[in-house]
């Protein structure tokens, strides 16, 4: 069943579908940037799903399925589960010739979204938030037994519009938006410490300006644990200088198990 017309709208206010076309189009921009980050994510699932040798998978995060090695965990797992907000039609495309795969749209953040929307984008633009005290930020929820679950680059981008519409709709300060960002990270991750899960995400990011400063922004600001078999790298974001103030930036990117 698809998302109700209200619901599109809502995450069209929020910026869901304009995000994921910029995803896409950040990646075709950055040329060869992107392809050892993909290479990497897709090498670290096979070894994971080679280890776990499961018989479903469920992917957090699918997105344009580029760095998600789909024929190779279908040679182990007799079906796969691929959940995100908003599947773009590529995705459709690809997995409709494909026996035991699933697409399914869903929050990842267990509602956030419509809770957000509930308490802030309802009422008068003039009318402003006090407090996010009453945004509810519930742990993701599956039917059945998910089997292993990787989620795989969305752990850092969570809280990112919810947060973004947050802060032009409330008058709260800059800890409380924080503070937010960081339970709605830390719900994910209990999510998959109770699951066999693989967790690939970046970290930070890294920015250097025309002049050569470089300054380091935090991108998962909840505790990670410290999982098996992790591996780092580094993952070039935008080396292009894309943005306005000509400043190129790359990503500190963690891959790891959670054994349940």
């Amino acid at each position: 069943m698809g998302y109700s017309e209200q619901y599109k709208k809502i995450l069209h206010r929020l910026g869901y579908y304009d995000y994921q076309q910029g995803l896409i189009h950040r990646h075709l921009n950055q040329g060869d940037g992107w392809n050892s980050h993909l290479e990497n994510c897709r090498d670290f699932i096979i070894m994971a799903v080679k280890e776990a040798k499961p018989e479903k998978v469920t992917v957090l995060g699918s997105g344009w399925l580029l760095d998600l090695p789909l024929a190779e965990i279908l040679d182990t797992a007799r079906s796969v589960t691929l959940i995100d907000i908003v599947h773009p039609p590529e995705a459709h495309r690809q997995v409709s010739s494909l026996p035991g795969v699933e697409l399914i749209e869903d929050d990842a953040t267990g509602g956030v979204v419509s809770a957000v929307w509930e308490k802030a984008g309802k009422g008068s633009f003039l009318r402003k938030l006090s407090t996010l005290d009453n945004i509810k930020v519930p742990e993701y929820e599956l039917q059945g037994d998910p089997g292993l679950v990787i989620s795989l680059n969305i752990l850092s981008q969570l809280d990112v519009l919810p947060s973004a519409f947050l802060k032009k709709k409330a008058r709260v300060k800059e800890e409380e938006i924080i503070a937010f960002r960081k339970l709605i990270q830390e719900r994910h991750i209990s999510f998959l410490s109770k699951n066999r899960s693989v967790l690939i995400t970046d970290i930070c990011e890294i920015f250097t300006d025309s002049a050569g400063k470089t300054t380091e922004v935090k991108t998962v600001i909840a505790g990670l644990p410290d999982g098996d078999m992790r591996k780092e790298w580094t993952w070039d974001f935008d080396l292009r200088r894309s943005d306005y103030y000509e400043k190129r930036s790359v990503m500190k990117v963690v891959a790891m198990i959670l054994a349940k």
